[in-house]
């Protein structure tokens, strides 16, 4: 099972965790695998003490996970700092937008934050709000991996990481992506199927695995997409995957930083309970439906905005959801693939490593006996 990507690491096994949860991202890490925490919902200052953390509690290395997509509203806008660029940016959000959020809430009676937890507007989703998390990553020797989540990174963003001794790579959701990250000189692509929670594209991952890996040569290619056990790693590496990249899995883990309300909603929810959605950070990105979602839908209503607009609208709602999350139920925010349908119990992090690996063996051990007659 184990892969070159393994060697450059130094890890166990080509297991990748995608995680909000530090809790998480460590014990994957522990247990072998790596641990990818992602970093879009804090600001420098809150990432600091997160990798600290990581530092401290994680035997080997582990990730961190970045968004700066290619496309954004305020690309291109040179010499503001992130609060001018908020600032900026917050001018261009149509009042109608913020009303129609702020309508969902209330109809739900999701309450309002205490005041002492005032939140930032933009989000780590622009090139100017990521350079300070890239600083703050670079001061941790265990962070030895960057991953993009949307787009190739800008060139002096790669050479940055790189110079560092640090993998950096990106995700893709079509071949065309795969080649421009190629062509970028990135270390690694993340070859993300539609069935995938979060951002992702419209093409399946049984399709866009194996032509991926046909284009990009030598490139380590990590599967991602729907892959909620064994049977799945096998069949990525069996394509000629380095490994498999996996989140959603992890949200319902001992270890996840998850209301149990929300949880509870992964956990009984079915594979087709899930939809490509705009309504909270402006680009297709697949999560539970809901009330939220299926409102921004509606032909009367207003349709959402471009990223980051949209999430500095929807924000508030994330935050209140989080905190509220039995009055939030059907209006949350849950990311999640349409694996979700195979999560319908609690684990611990180090449990679903080992029956990764347990699942995968077996699946090799089918194909063997098989092959010799």
């Amino acid at each position: 099972m184990r892969t070159e990507i393994c060697d450059r690491l130094g890890i166990d096994v080509p297991i990748f965790a995608f995680t909000h949860c530090r809790d998480v991202a460590a014990a994957v890490s522990n247990a072998g695998g790596l641990g990818v925490l992602g970093a879009v919902g804090f600001t420098p200052e809150q990432l600091e003490v997160e990798l600290q953390w990581l530092d401290e509690h994680v035997q080997g290395v582990y990730g961190v996970d970045l968004v700066i997509p290619s496309k954004y509203e305020g690309k291109g806008v040179e010499g503001l700092s992130p609060e001018e660029l908020e600032a900026q940016l917050a001018k261009l959000v149509p009042q109608q937008h913020r009303d129609f959020a702020e309508k969902i809430l209330n109809d739900h009676g999701v309450p309002h934050l205490p005041p002492e937890e005032k939140h930032n507007q933009l989000l780590g989703w622009t090139a100017t709000t990521v350079a300070p998390q890239i600083q703050v990553i670079l001061k941790h020797p265990k962070a030895k991996l960057v991953a993009n989540a949307l787009g190739t990174p800008p060139d002096d963003v790669i050479k940055e990481i790189q110079d560092s001794g640090r993998l950096i790579g990106a995700l893709c959701g079509s071949v065309k992506h795969a080649l421009n990250h190629k062509n970028a000189g990135l270390d690694f692509v993340v070859m993300q199927g539609t069935e995938g929670g979060g951002h992702c594209g419209e093409i399946a991952s049984m399709v866009l695995w194996p032509q991926v890996i046909d284009v990009i040569g030598d490139m380590p290619a990590l599967a991602a997409g729907g892959i909620g056990n064994g049977r799945q790693v096998a069949a990525a590496l069996a394509m000629g995957a380095a490994g498999a990249w996996t989140g959603s899995l992890w949200l319902t883990v001992e270890e996840a930083n998850v209301p149990p309300a929300q949880m509870q909603t992964y956990i009984d929810a079915t594979s087709s309970d899930t939809v490509r959605s705009r309504s909270w950070t402006g680009k297709p990105c697949r999560m539970l439906k809901n009330d939220w979602t299926e409102a921004w839908e509606a032909p009367e209503n207003p349709k959402p905005l471009g990223m980051p607009l949209q999430m500095m609208v929807a924000l508030d709602g994330v935050k209140r959801g989080h905190r509220y999350p039995e009055q939030a139920k059907d209006v949350n925010f849950n990311p999640v693939g349409q694996v979700v349908g195979m999560m319908n119990k609690m684990e611990r992090s180090v449990d679903v490593v080992q029956r990764l690996i347990a699942e995968y063996l077996e699946s090799c051990e089918r194909l063997n006996k098989l092959n010799n007659g």
